[in-house]
């Protein structure tokens, strides 16, 4: 029997989200190097793109209105998703290179699957295990060079973009398992809202200036509303309905590989062999995981 064919419409949706969300860390260097302070930038994203979204769902005849125990839901989600796992990046995106944070990104799987199993309270598959072994040699490799160095700034962005992944895997997890019952839209509006809310909230306590940001940082900013928080957004949605999943979690391969061409293209960021080592090793432990996964888990002790 043959095989149902894919949908080109859902590949084309699959190509938005590999180009737009591998591009987004790009845009992450370009506007902090461009005057915005980490929260602020923050701020000044999500807090308009979850108005756009919750004004959309409004418009849907969505739910909207929440109940408390909802509103403390969404804003612990959102706290841990936007300002833990995004605001994190933001920070380091000032030290390092965009391809480097998007490769440390990129083992959010497998801090996904390894706290997965510790709440479950199941052993982990040994391909889950494997899967966590390659890719912190991978992590090790890609930040031998600078910490053989001594260089403080980037021992706190390589701790910060390994408490990132840890709290979006957080994020996700506590989502999927306290998840009221709104549509997603009206889900990520709420959190991009409330996390949205804590950067300017820590921004203003920080004391970072608002006005400092070029014509070039509001453009990179702008870019990230509109693609990333937006188009990107629904594209993925639509690539999940019209596609198999094992397909579509490919860009857990794909980005991370496209931002680091594209930070080397755009911004001549550096590309020398222990970061194509490093890169490879957290590529193989993803793809560990995902296949760890995929097979029936032992039951624990």
């Amino acid at each position: 029997m043959n095989e149902k064919p894919l949908s080109r419409l859902g590949l084309l949706h699959l190509w938005v989200v590999y180009l737009v969300w591998s591009s987004t860390y790009l845009a992450f260097k370009v506007g902090v190097s461009n005057g915005f302070a980490p929260f602020w930038m923050g701020a000044t994203r999500f807090i308009p793109a979850a108005l756009l979204l919750l004004l959309y769902a409004r418009w849907q005849g969505f739910r909207v209105r929440l109940s408390g125990a909802e509103a403390i839901r969404l804003a612990l989600s959102g706290a841990m998703l936007w300002l833990g796992g995004n605001g994190l990046i933001l920070v380091a995106t000032q030290y390092v290179p965009s391809g480097y944070v998007a490769l440390m990104i990129a083992t959010t799987p497998i801090w996904t699957a390894l706290l997965e199993g510790l709440l479950e309270r199941r052993r982990p598959p040994k391909l889950l295990l494997a899967g966590l072994l390659v890719g912190l040699a991978g992590i090790f490799l890609l930040n031998a060079p600078q910490l053989s160095e001594g260089a403080p700034t980037h021992l706190l962005a390589s701790l910060l973009l390994i408490l990132s992944p840890l709290m979006w895997a957080g994020g996700t997890l506590y989502t999927q398992r306290k998840a009221p019952d709104l549509r997603p839209e009206v889900v990520s509006g709420y959190q991009q809202l409330f996390g949205g809310l804590g950067f300017l909230l820590l921004s203003w306590a920080l004391g970072e200036d608002w006005a400092a940001p070029n014509l070039l940082g509001w453009a990179a900013n702008l870019y990230l509303i509109v693609f990333a928080s937006l188009i990107a957004y629904t594209s993925y949605i639509l690539a999940v309905r019209l596609l198999p999943l094992s397909l579509v979690t490919t860009y857990a391969y794909v980005n991370p590989v496209f931002a680091l061409l594209l930070g080397w293209l755009l911004l001549k960021e550096p590309i020398g062999l222990w970061t194509l080592a490093g890169s490879a090793l957290v590529l193989v432990g993803v793809g560990l995981v995902f296949k760890g996964q995929s097979r029936p888990t032992p039951p624990s002790a």
